[in-house]
């Protein structure tokens, strides 16, 4: 495993936000659901896809906090632009689960 320094690890601006709408994504490849997600007044709300079906529906999405890479460049995925990354942890089985705070922060607050 590589190892980065402090200073690599401070550029990545993990940031905590509430997802405030989700969709189905029928035309993405892989199945994926489109995310609008709130990470406060100083970023705003961002869209991402992300590929989480095999666990979450988008009706359960809305409301719950999660944890994304705010500042990724953007990126084309089908019909819409994906402008943060949200993250999560692979099972064994290949499906993820949504890296979350164990209790409710303030949107935009960092990861440190």
């Amino acid at each position: 495993m590589e190892e980065i320094s402090w200073a690599d690890f401070e550029k990545v601006q993990l940031r905590a936000g509430t997802i405030v709408q989700a969709e189905p994504f029928p035309e993405a490849r892989r199945p994926a659901i489109k995310l609008w997600v709130d990470f406060g007044p100083e970023i705003g709300v961002l869209k991402s896809s992300a590929q989480i079906t095999d666990c979450y529906t988008p009706e359960v999405l809305v409301g719950r906090q999660v944890m994304g890479v705010v500042n990724f460049p953007s990126k084309q995925i089908g019909p819409i632009r994906s402008e943060c990354l949200i993250t999560g942890f692979y099972r064994e089985d290949g499906a993820v689960v949504l890296a979350v705070p164990d209790t409710p922060v303030q949107n935009g607050a960092r990861l440190g």
